[in-house]
């Protein structure tokens, strides 16, 4: 649950060797393109993360240093925040809070809230900070109307206990984090004017303690959870700490869609043990819950997301109705059933095993892409992402042309990167530099070990230093997947 061991690094590094044959044929396309390099580091040390200031109208107030908030890579949709100070208050969070909530552009109703919790440690809740910033996650709220929330609780060590500045004082829910979640529900409910956010139901991501407070949520509120994606983090971790009591599980959890995940590197830990407990718990009593071993990873988040973000749209699909506060029971007639540690799934009316030992996943589509994800630890696309939008083209005597532009993500695979042409000419690819750390294939906005955006996060432009000035050159740009599929070109842009 802490900070990247020596032995996940190295298994980290080597994923950097499972990308290289679809690296080596984009860089190939790029040099065909006449690509030059830019500087583009992405650095593995998020407690060295920069401070950047938050972009005009985005409602977001300064903080300290590496802990945000950060100019965004877009500027679409809206940030808020709401911070709360430690208390002292017996029953009340003892750790510093803030939570930052990405609400769409032109949303008229907001159907459900997706939460994206850091884990334990400091690098953990740093990196936390980031998430609400995340294009990838915010493509799959936009898609349904909803608000991505990043929570980055300030612990003041990385111990996993009740230590004074500790995680569990967090990531148990009962010790003060669910009255600060909800009260920061309340404040964005007024502060947005959506008054409905105060309402409407939870999608619960988790990695590691963020899994357990999850989970823990889960159980305290069932009725409001919509669906729960366990990475590495389960309550039942924690079963032999006698200051975590368990907590007793209401049958209302066992109508919640779940996914358990977790790094086969894990095996023999808790993580692992938790994760294996809880699915078979769930599943004995008829739990729609998925189990999904990756196989390439250890602690760390990997490609999970593009197991989790399916996992979720499905599930939005299956249970978002017209009324704010009321979920539609799991469709189990879609259902696919699979072995544990399988890799092959079948529609529930085929399956020839015991169902109630099976994992459970919401529909064909999501059961085709966990067949992939638990044999590759990663999920192909073919598809092509939105092209950019909004090119614009400014001319610096001192500094060059300035190029700037929006994007979003494809909801399927995210945002790899950009190719800059000048006058059909490709002159730039963003980011050049692969990650130090290879935690998951790269992205535009960096993959950090918490499966969040590395901050400072990059930003939608490039400076043409090489153009001829007075030229009215001009410019297009290309997106890319993280499968390193391009885009159309978007609309041309001339130098103003």
């Amino acid at each position: 649950m802490n900070e990247i061991t020596r032995s996940e690094r190295i298994a980290s590094e080597r994923l950097s060797s499972l990308e290289s044959p679809t690296r080596r044929l984009l860089m190939k396309g790029m040099a065909g393109l006449g690509a030059t390099l830019v500087s583009s580091s992405l650095s593995e040390a998020i407690a060295a993360q920069t401070h950047q200031p938050g972009a005009p109208g985005n409602q977001v107030p300064p903080d300290q240093v590496g802990w945000g908030p950060f100019t965004p890579s877009s500027g679409a949709g809206r940030y808020l925040q709401v911070v709360y100070p430690p208390s002292t208050t017996k029953g009340e969070l003892q750790i510093g809070v803030i939570y930052t909530l990405w609400i769409p552009d032109s949303i008229k109703t907001v159907r459900a809230v997706i939460v994206h919790q850091h884990g334990a440690s400091i690098p953990a809740a740093q990196a936390g900070a980031t998430s609400a910033y995340d294009l990838h996650w915010q493509a799959l709220a936009k898609k349904w109307n909803c608000v991505l929330l990043g929570p980055s609780y300030h612990v003041l060590n990385d111990a996993i206990d009740l230590t004074p500045g500790g995680a569990e004082l967090w990531f148990d829910p009962r010790q003060g984090s669910d009255r600060a979640f909800l009260r920061a529900l309340d404040e964005f409910a007024t502060k947005s004017g959506h008054a409905e956010i105060a309402t409407v139901p939870w999608c619960l991501w988790g990695h590691s303690g963020g899994g357990i407070w999850a989970n823990v949520m889960s159980i305290l509120h069932p009725d409001r959870v919509l669906a729960a994606f366990l990475r590495s983090g389960t309550a039942a971790m924690f079963r032999s700490r006698p200051e975590f009591i368990q907590p007793e599980i209401p049958p209302a959890i066992y109508e919640i869609p779940t996914m358990v995940n977790f790094g086969v590197g894990e095996r023999r830990n808790r993580p692992w043990d938790g994760s294996i407990a809880t699915f078979q718990e769930y599943r004995a009593q008829g739990a729609p819950i998925g189990f999904a071993p990756d196989p390439r990873t250890g602690h760390f988040c990997g490609d999970a997301r593009y197991l989790a973000i399916p996992f979720f749209d499905a599930c939005l699909q299956m249970r978002l109705t017209e009324w704010s506060n009321i979920l539609r029971p799991v469709d189990l007639s879609s259902a696919w059933l699979a072995t544990p540690f399988g890799d092959t799934a079948t529609a529930a009316a085929e399956f020839k095993g015991d169902p109630n030992k099976a994992a459970w996943l919401p529909n064909e589509a999501t059961a085709k892409i966990w067949i992939e994800y638990v044999r590759t630890g990663t999920v192909s696309d073919a598809g092509a992402p939105p092209a950019p939008v909004n090119v614009r083209a400014h001319a610096d005597a001192n500094h060059g042309n300035e190029i700037s532009w929006e994007a979003e993500a494809d909801i399927v695979s995210g945002l790899g990167g950009f190719i800059v042409l000048r006058d059909g000419h490709g002159i730039a690819k963003l980011p050049t530099q692969p990650p130090e750390v290879v935690y998951g294939r790269p992205l535009f906005q960096g993959l950090s070990y918490h499966d969040t955006p590395v901050a400072p996060i990059p930003q939608m432009r490039h400076v043409d230093m090489s153009a001829q000035s007075g030229a009215k050159h001009v410019y297009t740009v290309i997106a890319l997947s993280s499968a390193g599929v391009p885009s159309m070109p978007s609309l041309p842009a001339t130098v103003e």
